[in-house]
């Protein structure tokens, strides 16, 4: 499976509403120039977003967008699964049925097994993977970067 910029501009919108908008709603414009992604695509997902119950709305002069539940319980894996059309790695593993119809060998593969425990073992380790998690190994990174620098500068 190659992950479309549905996924990948959608974690890191997610990831940059996890972490700008603990107090307040964060606005798509604010989103769109910290992440360099346009405003109208940044909108389409919101759409999916929120129809997934990932994040909220909020209208008016302060609105903008948080996250709908906490950052601990949105999987990167659940984002995935929410954003692509499709959530295996070749057509035939869409389904564990033996007769996929994908290819001439409809029936007859034997590699299509392999695709499938493929797609289930990336979905496993997606799965694994938070926001909150994510958020605290740039923090660690950050912060074990500026104390080592230190030795480094002087």
């Amino acid at each position: 499976m190659r992950l479309t910029t549905k996924s990948r501009y959608g974690t890191r919108m997610v990831l940059d509403i996890a972490i700008n908008a603990s107090n307040k709603p964060v606005t798509v414009g604010e989103i769109s120039r910290r992440q360099n992604i346009s405003v109208k695509y940044l909108e389409k997902l919101i759409r999916t977003l929120k129809q997934g119950g990932i994040i909220v709305s909020h209208r008016g002069p302060h609105g903008g967008h948080m996250l709908a539940k906490p950052a601990e319980e949105i999987t990167i894996g659940s984002l995935v699964r929410l954003l692509e059309d499709t959530t295996a790695i070749t057509d035939c593993a869409e389904t564990d049925t033996k007769i996929c119809g994908e290819c001439n060998l409809a029936g007859e593969c034997i590699s299509q097994w392999v695709w499938i425990e493929a797609s289930k073992a990336m979905f496993e380790r997606l799965d694994g993977i938070t926001i909150a998690s994510l958020i605290k190994k740039f923090d660690d990174a950050r912060i074990f970067n500026e104390t080592h620098q230190s030795l480094f500068s002087s």
